[in-house]
C-alpha cells in the first residue's frame, strides 16, 4: 500500500486536497472517480516530498498556430476523458509538444495546477495562447465537472474557425501569386525594357503616339523616384497601422471594411458567423447568456462596431430586456438573426437556433468563396493581359513608324 496526495474538484466546483491509501495510482484514481470527483492532480507521497513538478526549460521558438491549438484541445479531451488526471495530461502534452512556445506555456500551467490552482486561472495568465473564449469555456467545464465535453466543444469551435480561414487563404493564394508575378513583370518592362526603346525613338526624333508618351513618362518617373516611392509606401503603411491602432482609427477602418464593394458583405457575414458560433459554444458549455455576451464583447477587440453593439446588448440584457430585443436594438444585426433569436427564446431552444444560424452564415461564406474563385482568375488574366498588351502596343507603334521610314 502507498499513500497518494490528491487535489480534486466536486460537482459544485469546490477544490479540496487530501490523501488516500491504495495499491497503486490507478487504484487511487478509480477510488476517487467512484465518488464523482474530478481529479486535478494526484501523486505518491514520496514523489511529492521531492518537490512540485519543475518547469521544463525549453527555449522559445515559433508561434502557436490555430491548428496546433485544435490538436491540443483534442488531446486534452481524450486524455482527461480516458481517466488521466489533469496534471498528468498537461505534463504529457507539455513533454511531447513539438511547438516549444506551447511546451513552455503548458509547463507553467502544469506547475500552477499541480500546486492547487484552477486550470482556467492558470490559462488566464497566458492570453496570447488562451483567449477569453478558451478561459470562459474551461471555467464552465471545471464548474460543471464536464471538462472533457467542453474541451471537445472548444475543439469543434476552433476547427470551424480555422476551416473558414483556410478556405479564404486558399481562395486568395492563387490570385496573390499571379498578381505578384504580374506586377514583377510589369515593373521589369517599365524600368528596363521601355527606357531602351525610348532612347532609340529619341535618337530617330520620332513623334511618339500619345499612349507611348504616357508609358515612357511613367517609366521615367518610376526609374527616377523608385526609392522615394518605396519609402513613401512603407511610411504610409506604418502610419496607417499606427492610426488603426487607436480607437477612432479602428472604428473608421471597420466602417470602411463593411462599406467595401463586393467584400463588405463577406466581412460582415464572417463577423456574424463568428459571433453566433462562439455564442452557441459558450451557452452549450453552461456559460450564462449575460456572461456569454460579455465574453463576446472581449473577443471582438479588433472590430469596434461589433464590440460596441455587444456592449450595448449586454447592458440591455442585464437591465431585463430580452436577448432578441437587445440585439435588435443595436441596429447592426440582420432581421433574420434577431427574429430567429426571438423564436429560440420562445421555444427554449436558443442554442440550437443559434447553431442553425451559424451554419447558414458558414454556407453563405462558402458560396462567396466559390463565386470569388471562379470569377477572379479570368478577371486577373484578362486585366493583366490588357495592361501588358497596352505596353507592348505602345512600343510597337513607333517601331512600325521606323519600318515605314526605312521602306521610304
Amino acid at each position: 500500500m502507498a499513500r497518494y496526495i490528491y487535489t480534486v474538484q466536486d460537482a459544485q466546483g469546490t477544490v479540496t486536497t487530501g490523501a488516500v491509501d491504495a495499491e497503486d495510482e490507478d487504484g487511487a484514481v478509480q477510488f476517487l472517480q467512484a465518488k464523482g470527483l474530478f481529479i486535478l492532480s494526484i501523486q505518491s507521497e514520496s514523489v511529492r516530498a521531492g518537490g512540485v513538478l519543475s518547469l521544463k526549460k525549453i527555449g522559445a521558438g515559433g508561434s502557436i498556430s490555430g491548428r496546433e491549438m485544435v490538436f491540443f484541445g483534442e488531446q486534452m479531451a481524450t486524455l482527461i476523458g480516458g481517466g488521466i488526471p489533469l496534471v498528468r495530461a498537461l505534463s504529457l502534452l507539455s513533454e511531447h509538444s513539438e511547438n516549444k512556445n506551447l511546451a513552455v506555456v503548458l509547463s507553467a500551467i502544469t506547475k500552477e495546477v499541480s500546486a492547487g490552482g484552477a486550470l482556467h486561472k492558470a490559462m488566464e495568465k497566458h492570453p496570447k495562447v488562451f483567449d477569453e473564449i478558451w478561459v470562459s469555456l474551461v471555467q464552465a467545464g471545471e464548474v460543471s465537472g464536464q471538462l472533457p465535453s467542453v474541451l471537445r466543444q472548444i475543439t469543434v469551435y476552433s476547427e470551424s474557425q480555422e476551416n473558414i480561414k483556410s478556405k479564404i487563404l486558399t481562395a486568395l493564394a492563387y490570385p496573390a501569386v499571379l498578381m505578384t508575378m504580374s506586377v514583377g513583370v510589369l515593373f521589369y518592362f517599365v524600368i528596363y525594357i521601355v527606357p531602351v526603346f525610348a532612347d532609340i525613338f529619341r535618337d530617330f526624333n520620332l513623334k511618339l503616339p500619345l499612349i507611348t508618351q504616357l508609358i515612357v513618362s511613367i517609366s521615367s518617373l518610376v526609374a527616377n523616384y523608385a526609392v522615394f516611392m518605396v519609402v513613401v509606401l512603407i511610411g504610409g503603411l506604418f502610419s496607417f497601422r499606427a492610426y488603426i491602432a487607436t480607437p477612432p482609427g479602428r472604428l473608421t477602418w471597420n466602417h470602411i471594411q463593411f462599406g467595401l464593394p463586393f467584400f463588405g458583405g463577406l466581412i460582415r457575414s464572417m463577423q456574424i458567423e463568428r459571433m453566433l458560433t462562439t455564442m452557441a459554444t459558450l451557452i452549450r458549455s453552461g456559460v450564462s447568456i449575460l456572461n456569454s455576451v460579455s465574453v463576446l464583447e472581449g473577443a471582438f477587440k479588433k472590430n469596434l462596431i461589433f464590440q460596441n453593439a455587444l456592449k450595448q446588448a449586454k447592458n440591455d440584457i442585464a437591465s431585463g430586456r430580452s436577448i432578441s430585443e437587445s440585439f435588435k436594438k443595436t441596429g447592426i444585426f440582420p432581421a433574420m438573426v434577431t427574429e430567429m433569436m426571438w423564436m429560440g427564446e420562445e421555444s427554449g431552444k436558443l442554442p440550437d437556433i443559434i447553431v442553425v444560424l451559424s451554419k447558414y452564415y458558414q454556407e453563405q461564406i462558402d458560396q462567396f468563396i466559390r463565386r470569388f474563385s471562379s470569377m477572379i482568375d479570368p478577371i486577373l488574366v484578362v486585366g493583366i493581359g490588357a495592361i501588358i498588351g497596352v505596353i507592348v502596343m505602345s512600343i510597337f507603334m513607333p517601331i512600325f513608324q521606323l519600318s515605314q521610314i526605312g521602306a521610304g
